[in-house]
């Protein structure tokens, strides 16, 4: 694997600080299923993709393909980008930050 690689999945590890079971549990949520963009079908873009962070936290470091890694910078970008956006105030009942969980980050932990 390339260091470039190992460095994409470590960053994501750090980013998405959400265990699978407490990501699964989210995403079964109204709340999670409230937020977001969504294409035409019913679950937005970050519900499926919060459905694939937990896809990619079950795999091994060496199983990760193109896809999987390409996945991930969308995912340490997102929450970068998000993280930066930070409503003032009480944050915890934020549309903000359901948002951002369904990406696998709470920015309450």
């Amino acid at each position: 694997m390339s260091k470039n690689a190992t460095s994409v999945i470590d960053e994501f590890r750090q980013v998405v600080n959400m265990t699978p079971s407490e990501l699964e549990s989210w995403l079964e949520t109204d709340e999670s299923k409230a937020v977001g963009q969504k294409d035409g079908d019913s679950e937005s873009t970050g519900h499926k993709s919060g459905r694939r962070i937990i896809e990619l936290l079950h795999k091994k470091p060496t199983d990760c393909n193109e896809d999987d890694l390409s996945h991930m910078k969308k995912v340490i970008s997102y929450v970068h980008r998000h993280t930066a956006q930070q409503p003032s105030g009480d944050i915890e009942d934020t549309r903000w930050r359901y948002s951002l969980m369904n990406w696998g980050h709470d920015p309450l932990k």
